[in-house]
């Protein structure tokens, strides 16, 4: 006998939804990194748990979106609450609740799905204190459980994955069992490579960047080429990129090298280039061609 369950996670950004996705999974199917925003479209990731297959869908951090890819984000992140099994929304340990937060209660109320709150980075805090943010939010609204967690150390994921088997329904899996995520290859790997540009660049810089890959093909002896283009919005980001003599960018290609050829368990030549195409971030043409479109 086999069952599923649909499980969307949401959270405001930097709240650990993607470092959790990726525990679960095994693997990493989603891109981490310090900065705010670094998910920008639902990411679909399948956990086996015995008999019962999870399919979670790793939402963008819910924000005030400043432009048009901003609202996109906010809607790919309404639309995930509806039509699930389970919600689970995950926070910081702090004991109050902020604008993103009471907007996602109230999504969730809206939607009537149930839902478990997840109480992340419980290694950072004591439970005195943690004591106080269950106190706050189960006031705000009646989940079905409250589940203090560490999505980075692990702490509480087992009591979490026996509670989700509560929603699993009775069926066929709706993914094959060895499959970890929906997302094409080309796409992870466009993924990794921004992964890197957050980690390596600051301030508005990485977030103004997109990825595209305009090569993926494989030789006979087993090694991928991948040629990728980075997109920014100005030409003096453009520079920051490259960095003196190329330095940057060589920087950022070794880096997503690595967890491109791990991913992909073969060897890897990755050849980047960097090109400027302004405000792309307010132009619903170039979001259509960077593939965020509605889900």
């Amino acid at each position: 006998m086999t069952k599923s369950a649909m499980i969307t996670v949401c959270g405001r950004p930097n709240a650990g939804k993607s470092t959790l996705t990726n525990a679960l999974v095994g693997e990493k199917v989603a891109i981490v990194s310090p900065k705010p925003q670094t998910t920008r479209n639902r990411i679909t990731a399948i956990v086996e748990h015995g008999d019962t297959q999870f399919v979670l869908l790793d939402t963008p951090g819910f924000h005030k979106p400043k432009t048009r890819l901003g609202d996109y984000m906010v809607n790919v992140v309404r639309e995930s609450v509806a039509d699930v099994d389970c919600v689970l929304l995950m926070v910081e340990p702090v004991a109050s609740l902020g604008p993103q937060e009471e907007a996602l209660i109230q999504r969730i109320r809206e939607s009537g799905a149930p839902a478990i709150l997840l109480i992340n980075k419980i290694d950072t805090v004591d439970k005195a204190r943690l004591l106080e943010v269950i106190a706050v939010y189960a006031a705000a609204y009646p989940f079905d459980a409250v589940l203090p967690i560490s999505a980075k150390t692990g702490d509480g994921l087992d009591v979490l994955l026996t509670e989700l088997e509560k929603y699993a329904v009775e069926g066929p899996h709706l993914f094959p069992d060895d499959m970890i995520t929906d997302q094409p290859e080309r796409q992870i790997c466009a993924e990794l490579v921004r992964e890197k540009l957050l980690r390596c660049l600051d301030k508005e810089i990485p977030h103004g960047t997109a990825v595209e890959v305009t090569k993926f093909s494989e030789r006979e002896n087993g090694i991928i080429d991948l040629e990728v283009t980075v997109f920014c919005e100005k030409e003096s980001h453009k520079g920051i990129i490259i960095g003196k003599k190329g330095a940057m960018l060589k920087k950022i290609g070794e880096l997503a090298r690595l967890d491109i050829e791990d991913f992909m368990g073969a060897k890897v030549n990755l050849q980047t280039w960097v090109k400027v195409k302004e405000n792309w971030r307010d132009s619903m043409a170039s979001l259509r061609n960077f593939g965020f479109t509605e889900q």
